[in-house]
């Protein structure tokens, strides 16, 4: 069973809900550790001083912010403590919102919240009310000596699900990228063909259907290096520029070839009749 990683209260206007919180992911990415080729054993990294080559002990460690190139402002540890923010243990709601006006790129990590002692009846009460109103809450909370923007929307199952957000000035605005298409023109034709190709592989969202096959292949390269197999490695392809696709060519393609999959998935394959059994001769008197 998960541990909480952190317990407080919901608060919005003079209702609290007392609650506690709960990773919602479990990241499986495949880590390395960095070894010496010759022996094997792993690397220790060391603090170094490039000026003496001496090693500087942790105590003797300060923070520096470059100003300029190799120029700094020190930081001691008593300033930066006095700037945390308040430690506190509620999560002050200050907006409800609806669902649709929140953009995914501001969601960064999920986290679950469940009632703790004492808030099952208004922790139930919360998740009913944004269900039936479609909104979610917007609030701040502080975890681990930093203030976060969190979004708190009921989920499935009965569960309060928060998730932390990205400060407006950390996303990057589209119109920062110069690659986009600016006097480029679609024509009706085009677009229709495009919106019949989307609504052929339209289908609902199954999570489970969705795997990271680069980790498994990873995992099992690993697996069959361990049992000592060998590995051929094989040489890297050169990439060769594509060319211009004809584009109404290529959406017409892709669209017959997504309605040929669908036909062959429907017709299956009619069922082998059995032949009538033949009937026993009459044993002769």
């Amino acid at each position: 069973m998960p541990r909480s990683i952190w317990t407080g209260a919901i608060s919005f206007g003079l209702v609290t809900v007392p609650v506690k919180l709960y990773s919602a992911v479990q990241r499986k990415s495949v880590r390395f550790h960095q070894l010496n080729g010759k022996t094997g054993m792993r690397i220790q990294q060391k603090r170094v001083d490039p000026t003496t080559g001496d090693e500087v002990p942790y105590e003797e460690i300060v923070k520096g912010y470059e100003i300029a190139p190799d120029q700094y402002v020190l930081i001691e540890p008593g300033e930066l403590e006095a700037l945390d923010p308040k430690k506190t243990k509620t999560i002050e709601i200050s907006d409800f919102v609806d669902l649709d006006a929140i953009d995914p790129i501001f969601y960064d990590h999920p986290y679950y919240l469940a009632p703790a002692a004492g808030g099952a009846k208004p922790y139930r009460l919360l998740h009913e009310a944004m269900t039936e109103s479609r909104k979610v809450a917007i609030a701040k909370v502080v975890i681990r000596q930093k203030e976060n923007l969190v979004a708190i929307r009921p989920m499935e199952g009965g569960v309060l699900g928060m998730s932390t957000m990205i400060f407006a000035d950390e996303v990057v605005p589209p119109d920062r990228i110069d690659d986009l298409p600016d006097d480029v023109e679609t024509s009706k034709q085009e677009v229709d063909m495009a919106q019949m190709l989307i609504d052929s592989l339209a289908a609902d969202f199954e999570p489970d259907k969705y795997q990271d096959t680069y980790r498994e292949e990873v995992i099992a390269l690993i697996e069959r290096k361990a049992e000592g197999k060998e590995i051929a490695v094989q040489p890297a392809a050169e990439e060769e520029a594509a060319p211009v696709p004809d584009l109404m060519a290529a959406l017409k393609a892709s669209l017959d070839a997504v309605q040929q999959d669908g036909k062959k998935k429907r017709e299956k394959p009619a069922a082998k009749k059995k032949a009538p059994a033949k009937k026993k001769t009459a044993a002769k008197r």
